[in-house]
C-alpha cells in the first residue's frame, strides 16, 4: 500500500516540500508556503467532473475523470509529478481531503514512473485545519506585547531584530496605514492565517513562549487579524518606541516613496512603473479625503502632484517630504496620540529603539539575546 503521512507538525516545522495536486481555482484560495501546484485535473475539467458526479453519481464521475486525463494530457502531469518528485525525494502530495485525487496521483506515479511518493492523510483540509488549531492555541497559550508607536518610528524594523518577533505586515506583505499596499499584491486571507501559524509554530518550537507584534488594529490592509489572536492583543500591555519628527519622516520617505518606487519600476519597467507608482501614492492619499477634509487634502495633494513631478523629471524625492511632514504632524501624530490617550493604562515601557530592543530581550547586535533588562521586561506579559 502506498504511503499516507499524518504528521502535520512535523511536515512544517521541517519545510517538507509539497506537491498541491488540486485544481489551481482551489490553489488560488489558500495553499502554505512554497507548495508548488501541480493538478490532476485543470478548472474546466474539474467542473465537468464535479457537474457528472452531481447528477450521475462517483463511478460515472470517475469514469470522466479518467477519459478527460488521457493520452498525452496524462502523460504530461505525469511527467510534471515525476519531475517533482525526483527534485524532492523527501516530500509529499496532497489533495483537498487526501482522498481520490491524491491516491490517483500516487497511483500513476507508481505504475507509469515506478516512484512511490507518500500523500497526506486528510489532504489539505486536516492541514488547514491543524494551522488553524496552531493559532488558537498559541493566542490562548502565549504572552503578547504590542509594539506601538508614531508612524514612522520603524517598528517594523525592530520586529525583525527580535527572535520572538511576529512580522504581521511580512506574513500580509503589506507596510500597513493607507500608503502601504505594494505592488506585488497581498495573499489571501487564508495564505496570511497559514504563514502566521507556521511561524507561530516553529518559534514555539524553538523555545518562545511570548511575542511582539506591531500594533497594526484589526487589519492590514485587506488580511484581517484573526479574531481570537486580535482579542488577546486589545488586552495585552504596550510597548512604545520613540523616534525624533525628522527621523520619522525620512524614514516614510524611504520606505514609502523612494523604495515604492523602485519596486514598481523593478515589476513594470521605468516609464510604466513611475506612473503606476504615482497614481498608486495619489490614490492612497485620495483614501483619506474625507478624514483630512477638502481644503488639508487638496493642498496636499498639490504638494504631491509637484514632488512627483520633480522626482520623475530629476529623479530627486526631496519635494515629498513637504506633503509627508504634515499629513503625519497634523493628521497620524494626533490620531496615535488619541488611540494612545485611550490605552494608557496598558503602556509598560517607552523608549528609543536600544532600549526597546533591551527591554523586549533582544539586543541590537545579535538580533535575539535575551539579557537582564528584556527578561525582567516580560515579567509584564
Amino acid at each position: 500500500m502506498l504511503a499516507a503521512l499524518s504528521d502535520y507538525r512535523h511536515l512544517f516545522l521541517n519545510g517538507v516540500p509539497m506537491m498541491d495536486v488540486r485544481a489551481p481555482v482551489e490553489f488560488a484560495q489558500g495553499a502554505f508556503p512554497g507548495v508548488v501546484n501541480h493538478p490532476l485535473m485543470d478548472d474546466g475539467e474539474r467542473q465537468q467532473v464535479g457537474t457528472c458526479y452531481k447528477h450521475k453519481g462517483q463511478d460515472a464521475a470517475i469514469a470522466l475523470g479518467h477519459q478527460l486525463v488521457s493520452g498525452a494530457t496524462k502523460q504530461a502531469r505525469i511527467a510534471a509529478w515525476a519531475q517533482f518528485a525526483q527534485d524532492h525525494p523527501g516530500g509529499v502530495l496532497y489533495c483537498f481531503r487526501g482522498g481520490l485525487r491524491s491516491q490517483i496521483v500516487q497511483q500513476w506515479l507508481h505504475a507509469e514512473a515506478g516512484i512511490d511518493y507518500p500523500r497526506v492523510q486528510g489532504g489539505y483540509k486536516a492541514l488547514r485545519g491543524f494551522l488553524i488549531d496552531t493559532l488558537d492555541v498559541a493566542s490562548a497559550q502565549c504572552g503578547f506585547v504590542v509594539l506601538g508607536g508614531l508612524t514612522g518610528t520603524g517598528k517594523t524594523e525592530v520586529i525583525a531584530k527580535l527572535a520572538h518577533g511576529l512580522d504581521l505586515e511580512g506574513f500580509a506583505n503589506h507596510r500597513g496605514s493607507s500608503f502601504g499596499q505594494r505592488v506585488s499584491g497581498q495573499p489571501s486571507q487564508i495564505d496570511f492565517e497559514n504563514r502566521l501559524a507556521i511561524d507561530l509554530l516553529k518559534k514555539r518550537d524553538r523555545g518562545h513562549g511570548a511575542f511582539v507584534i506591531e500594533d497594526e488594529g484589526r487589519h492590514v490592509g485587506s488580511c484581517s487579524v484573526p479574531l481570537a489572536l486580535r482579542q488577546r492583543l486589545e488586552q495585552a500591555p504596550i510597548v512604545c518606541l520613540d523616534d525624533g519628527f525628522d527621523a520619522r519622516v525620512e524614514r516614510i520617505l524611504q520606505d514609502y516613496v523612494v523604495l515604492q518606487c523602485a519596486d514598481f519600476v523593478a515589476a513594470h519597467g521605468e516609464a510604466v512603473g513611475t506612473d503606476l507608482f504615482a497614481a498608486r501614492l495619489l490614490e492612497s492619499l485620495d483614501k483619506l479625503a474625507k478624514r483630512l477634509g477638502g481644503d488639508r487634502h487638496r493642498a496636499l495633494r498639490a504638494t504631491m502632484l509637484a514632488a512627483l513631478a520633480r522626482q520623475k523629471d530629476y529623479a530627486d524625492p526631496a519635494l515629498h517630504r513637504g506633503w509627508i511632514a504634515p499629513l503625519v504632524r497634523d493628521y497620524y501624530d494626533p490620531m496615535y496620540a488619541y488611540q494612545q490617550r485611550q490605552r494608557a493604562g496598558r503602556i509598560v515601557f517607552q523608549g528609543d529603539r536600544q532600549a526597546v530592543l533591551e527591554y523586549l530581550g533582544a539586543s541590537a547586535s545579535t538580533g535575539g539575546t535575551v539579557g537582564a533588562a528584556g527578561a525582567a521586561g516580560w515579567g509584564a506579559v
